[in-house]
């Protein structure tokens, strides 16, 4: 079974997110595997241990990206492809596109990635390229297993659960839930040293700037104001429910 985890590499979720002219400073900041990608990472080993064959990382990000896939080859994967290119815009559309390049002429039962990335959170990734390479896809998984050319997936639906069964080849996006992701061990991350890593760019991929133009513009990027202190109303309960609905209206503008 020839598996592909899509990986990302994001802020760690304890960083303090810091503006510097209009971009998230980066200087200092420590970078982790997105932690939903570890969910695909862990099931992808798993299934390759269970049925056999490989499993492939692939992700498309700067240079220090290599980190995050280094890691990933620690917790079991076979090798890794980092697609790194300064013409790439940070753009769901465009890393689709970038993705489906190099996947399109490609063998893969089994594509699997996060639920989302927590730095955008956009979840649009995954779809816009199962939509590309004409493959079933489904969201937000909790319980994958394979048996033949069959997957029958859980998927968490806000709440309640869906019991999907697909045909393979799919994409599946994993939830918290799916798994318990291991921790690299040390004679993992020694191994992962000599496994094989491929860095391409778009020439590489046989595609220009012009094929993966950004469908969104980012005009403003900006922290949330500071949260002032909390107010208490006094007097009776026609004077407070008064006084409440003056301030929704003046100064919080909701109604």
């Amino acid at each position: 079974m020839k598996i592909v985890v899509l990986l990302k590499q994001t802020f760690d979720t304890e960083e303090k997110i810091v503006i510097d002219h209009g971009s998230i400073a980066e200087d200092g900041v420590k970078f982790i595997i997105n932690p939903y990608d570890e969910y695909a990472v862990e099931e992808a080993v798993k299934l390759r241990d269970e049925h056999g064959g490989s499993v492939t990382i692939l992700a498309v990000g700067p240079a220090r990206t290599a980190e995050a896939l280094r890691t990933a080859l620690a917790m079991g994967a076979d090798d890794a492809v980092l697609i790194s290119d300064e013409r790439i815009p940070d753009d769901e559309y465009a890393v689709s596109k970038v993705l489906y390049a190099y996947l399109s002429n490609k063998q893969t039962d089994l594509i699997l990635g996060g639920n989302f990335s927590v730095d955008r959170g956009a979840s649009q990734v995954a779809v816009r390229l199962a939509g590309l390479l004409g493959i079933p896809h489904t969201g937000s998984i909790t319980k994958l297993s394979i048996s033949g050319g069959t997957a029958e997936v859980h998927r968490d639906a806000e709440g309640d659960l869906e019991v999907i069964e697909l045909s393979l080849p799919a994409l599946f996006t994993a939830q918290q839930g799916l798994n318990e992701p291991r921790y690299p061990s040390l004679p993992g991350i020694m191994k992962a040293k000599k496994k094989p890593f491929q860095t391409l760019t778009l020439d590489d991929l046989g595609i220009t700037e012009n094929d993966v133009i950004a469908a969104t513009k980012q005009s403003e990027l900006f922290l949330p104001p500071e949260r002032s202190a909390g107010q208490i109303l006094k007097g009776t309960s026609a004077e407070m429910a008064h006084e409440l609905v003056s301030l929704l209206r003046t100064q919080s503008k909701v109604i």
